[in-house]
């Protein structure tokens, strides 16, 4: 009867695993037509995800050179992770971990700005901004009076 009972859980255990590598292996694109059609409740990491994975792609197209594809996924980040505060917001789920996300991706875009030249820094530093206030507006959701 043990031995049922553990390979059970066992198997339970390589099925999570097996899906959320699944999840892992999917595209940016399927993850943001996803994030589209998701509930509300289910937005906020979809969209933090998508941003997360836009600002590294963004780090890496800087150091790469190409500045206007950096440009357009730093807009993505600052997209997406409006999105995602609006949907937390909104379902009253994910408020923290949202905030917590968006803070460290501020920080990052705060750390590209620095290594990049004096002409390609004010559109980062505009996002990083734009993500702090975002981060604000979440922090009063959450603490402010009222609530």
């Amino acid at each position: 009867m043990r031995t049922r009972a553990f390979i059970s859980v066992i198997f339970l255990i390589l099925a999570a695993c097996l899906a959320a590598s699944a999840r892992t292996d999917e595209t940016l694109e399927e993850l943001k037509a996803r994030a589209a059609k998701a509930r509300v409740e289910e937005q906020p990491e979809l969209c933090v995800e998508v941003a997360e994975r836009q600002l590294t792609a963004a780090d890496k197209l800087y150091t790469d050179g190409k500045t206007d594809l950096a440009r357009s996924a730093v807009d993505d980040v600052v997209h997406y992770s409006e999105m995602a505060r609006d949907a937390a917001v909104k379902s009253g789920k994910a408020l923290k971990h949202t905030e917590i996300a968006v803070r460290k991706m501020a920080a990052k875009l705060r750390d590209i700005k620095r290594s990049l030249s004096f002409e390609d820094q004010p559109p980062v530093d505009a996002a990083a901004q734009r993500l702090e206030d975002l981060r604000t507006d979440l922090l009063v959701r959450m603490f402010g009076k009222g609530q």
